[in-house]
């Protein structure tokens, strides 16, 4: 699908995904009230709720990112802070550990390991009220630190955990409810969001597919994506999800120049392009909540697209709000 199509794909789902939801009762039912309705979250989307002032969230994700030649375990966790009633701060760390295929010598793994981490800032412009058509709104600014080991890495690249750039996400976040023939509350989110990254020096092995003895850069391609979410509330405790996200990437470009001093110290010039790419994002989900405040998610992310890796990604998340 062209990309300039994609959100009224998004949209117009948001639209018709209700509708093939079945009626779970025969009767007319109760309409259910939203403090009634507990919520972990879906996998992908991030709220547009920002948390009271005083009051923190701490939700960490384990995953399993399954691709053809390589696995790698990791823990992301959202540790997120209410500044005011419409600001909240937080902090994104990410650990990683990495298995990749060695052809004829097997599988190499290392790890665990600090991966690229974040900060966050997300701004409420507008709360839902009951009743309204218009959604809660807010802006979310998310600049990822490269703390990740990402150059001079074994051949294999296995100990490969990050991009080396600084890059920075702003992001429009909406979410807002509908109540179902059922009485059952459906709730939507749909996210817009842009990434820059500045360039990233390099030396040796790295992430980009630099080879020994080479020195220069790489200026990671800027992104752009747009998510779909649906939450729906089978009862208070039990709850199904769903993601649809699609990330179209510029190409990424590297150039330096290579350097063998055992053999020929003169500078052979490097540049390459690894192309654009696009992606789109499956990820169902089942939410069991034990109260407002506590909730555990189970489920998985597939990922399909040109010039990108497929891949299967189990996830467990765990959601606590004080």
């Amino acid at each position: 699908m062209p990309p300039r199509h994609l959100l009224s794909a998004l949209l117009l789902a948001s639209l018709l995904l209700p509708a093939a939801i079945p009626a779970l009762a025969a009767d007319a039912p109760l309409r259910q009230s939203l403090d009634d309705a507990w919520w972990t979250g879906p996998i992908i989307a991030n709220s547009a709720v920002t948390l009271p002032q005083g009051h923190y969230l701490i939700e960490p994700y384990l995953y399993d990112v399954i691709s053809e030649d390589a696995e790698s375990f990791g823990s992301l966790t959202f540790m997120l802070y209410g500044a005011t009633d419409a600001l909240t701060v937080g902090l994104v760390p990410v650990f990683g550990y990495n298995k990749v295929g060695g052809g004829g010598d097997g599988m190499h793994s290392a790890g665990p390991e600090l991966a690229d981490s974040s900060v966050l800032l997300q701004y409420r412009l507008r709360q839902y009220q009951e009743g309204s058509w218009l959604p809660a709104v807010s802006l979310q600014l998310q600049h990822t630190l490269p703390t990740g080991k990402y150059d001079r890495l074994d051949p294999s690249g296995v100990d490969g955990f990050g991009g080396g750039a600084h890059s920075t996400l702003l992001q429009l976040n909406t979410q807002t409810y509908l109540w179902m023939p059922t009485g059952r509350i459906l709730r939507m989110r749909l996210n817009l969001g842009a990434t820059r990254s500045r360039e990233a020096g390099l030396r040796d092995v790295s992430v980009y597919g630099t080879p020994e003895g080479f020195r220069g850069h790489a200026r990671p391609g800027d992104s752009w994506n747009v998510n779909a979410a649906w939450e729906y509330s089978l009862t208070r405790n039990w709850v199904l999800a769903l993601d649809l996200a699609y990330r179209h990437s510029d190409s990424t470009k590297v150039s330096g120049v290579v350097r063998d001093g055992e053999q020929d110290p003169t500078p052979i010039p490097l540049r390459f392009e690894s192309g654009s790419s696009e992606a789109w994002y499956l990820a169902p989900a089942v939410e069991y909540n034990f109260s407002p405040r506590f909730g555990i998610l189970v489920g998985a992310r597939l990922i399909r697209g040109r010039n990108t890796i497929d891949s299967v990604t189990p996830v467990v998340a765990f959601n606590y709000v004080h």
